[in-house]
């Protein structure tokens, strides 16, 4: 049981990398800190003061950085394959008490693949706002992210399969959302 609810944590903060790559970590060092997550041997940096400093800042700079209009698509270029890099790295932080060749495994299909499927629609999100509203319209899109990217993380911690269905609600609307505006233009 206690492996399934990690994979469901691990898996439920992967996906809010997708949306921002900071945020989830940002939550999962004081879920840490407040003694809510046991994390894996070898991350336990992640729950240290000093790393909850670094995620607070590095939350700050990306969420600003996403409601400048044009940077935003620029970040998305380098938020890509680090989403994919967070998606993995978090769910090995959450994985304990089974084998590296397991933790591993699941962290780069499981933890990666899926950030890297948010990810990836919220690139044809913003793309498609900024082709329709000229980047207008791309704040609104960064809003959505960011609640999305935060509500995700604190269900992850506190309940895990919420999140997980909460991921595939919110990735369902997500591609609605791109084909409504897709075949619109």
């Amino acid at each position: 049981m206690e492996l399934a609810l990690s994979i469901l944590i691990g898996l439920g903060l992967s996906a809010a990398c997708g949306y921002r790559v900071f945020v989830p970590f940002l939550v999962l060092s004081i879920a840490a800190m407040t003694g809510h997550v046991t994390l894996a041997q070898g991350f336990q940096w992640i729950g240290t003061p000093y790393a909850l400093t670094a995620f607070a800042v590095a939350t700050v700079l990306e969420v600003v950085a996403y409601y400048v209009p044009w940077v935003d698509n620029l970040m998305d270029a380098a938020a890509t394959p680090a989403a994919v890099v967070a998606g993995i790295l978090i769910t090995a932080s959450v994985v304990g008490d089974v084998s590296p060749f397991l933790r591993w495994s699941l962290a780069v299909i499981a933890g990666g693949g899926v950030a890297g499927a948010i990810q990836a629609a919220t690139v044809v999100v913003r793309g498609t706002s900024s082709a329709t509203t000229g980047g207008l319209g791309n704040p609104v899109v960064a809003t959505g992210e960011l609640g999305g990217s935060i509500v995700t993380s604190i269900l992850a911690v506190l309940v895990p399969i919420a999140a997980v269905l909460l991921v595939v609600l919110l990735l369902v609307l997500i591609i609605r959302f791109a084909r409504r505006r897709i075949e619109a233009c």
